[in-house]
């Protein structure tokens, strides 16, 4: 009987510790930053479906895809949303990802995987770098204003 008032005690403990967190918003806090880890676990889970043997080769399509948007958006929740500004470029890439795996794990893959996959890859790097270029396209014409300016002023004029 004594052994039982220990173990009702502890839970009781238990329940009240689990209680006062969560009326605190620990779990909120850490449901609002870590949510994206629910998608790389299921992300991950299908890779490991697949090389357990348990799911066939296509299953790394959505598998790669689920890893590549987790990271994104774990990224986005620690620093800032505002990234997704850059970032957006990922949500194709990740597409690529899914069908290369795809084409570097089943042999039996149709021949315009691989293709498709560097295609996509191509367009999301490509509009990476618009994005930053037109984010980012004042600051280097200002610095090349501003190498052209001293440089017109530390040069010295060629004499005749």
């Amino acid at each position: 009987m004594p052994q039982d008032r220990h173990s009702i005690g502890i839970a009781l403990i238990a329940v009240a510790v689990f209680l006062l967190l969560g009326k605190l918003g620990f779990f909120q806090f850490l449901g609002a930053l870590f949510w994206p880890v629910i998608i790389l676990a299921a992300g991950v889970v299908l890779h490991l479906l697949y090389f357990g043997r348990s799911l066939p080769a296509v299953a790394l399509i959505p598998g790669g895809i689920l890893i590549t948007y987790s990271i994104m958006f774990l990224v986005c929740n620690l620093f800032s949303w505002h990234l997704m500004t850059y970032i957006w470029p990922g949500f194709i890439f990740g597409v690529a990802v899914g069908l290369y795996e795809f084409h570097l794990y089943d042999r039996y893959a149709p021949g315009g995987v691989l293709t498709a996959a560097i295609v996509l890859a191509i367009i999301s790097a490509a509009l990476f770098g618009m994005t930053l270029i037109f984010a980012l396209g004042v600051y280097f014409i200002a610095l090349g204003l501003l190498a052209a300016g001293i440089v017109l002023i530390v040069r010295r004029p060629k004499m005749r």
